[in-house]
């Protein structure tokens, strides 16, 4: 489960799963559920894998959401199916989707960056909570 919520000239996006794997994949979903208007119109005709390291988890998560970011911008490629791996702070992750089609897909916000700023991973009684800040 995500939702979006207002921060400033940002936007956040709050994420809650049963497991960090699920959250990954939740994440990935708000942010595109951010920058295009129809997010369950994007067919599955490409796949593209994913293997990022970090530090730490949080900064897995925003470098996950980045990369996916880059993607958009640089092949402009959205996703809407993802497949992730989360284990020893190392993510292997598979993401579905099509290029854009302005006929299809109406592009509502064009999200800037990924933030450090009010990020945010802890593991909880329930699951798994994150707050990611995108810069738009």
């Amino acid at each position: 489960m995500y939702e979006i919520f207002e921060h400033t000239a940002d936007l956040g996006l709050r994420i809650r799963a049963a497991s960090l794997d699920k959250l990954f994949e939740e994440a990935a979903a708000a942010l595109f559920s951010v920058i295009v208007e129809n997010p369950v119109d994007i067919r599955q005709s490409e796949q593209s894998s994913f293997q990022l390291e970090a530090e730490r988890a949080d900064e897995l998560l925003r470098d996950w959401l980045g990369e996916l970011l880059y993607r958009f911008h640089a092949d402009r490629l959205l996703f809407s199916r993802f497949s992730v791996s989360v284990q020893d702070n190392r993510l292997r992750a598979t993401a579905v989707g099509e290029p854009v089609d302005p006929a299809r897909h109406k592009i509502e916000v064009e999200i800037k960056a990924v933030t450090y700023h009010g990020l945010k991973l802890v593991q909880t009684p329930e699951g798994w909570l994150a707050e990611v800040i995108v810069d738009i």
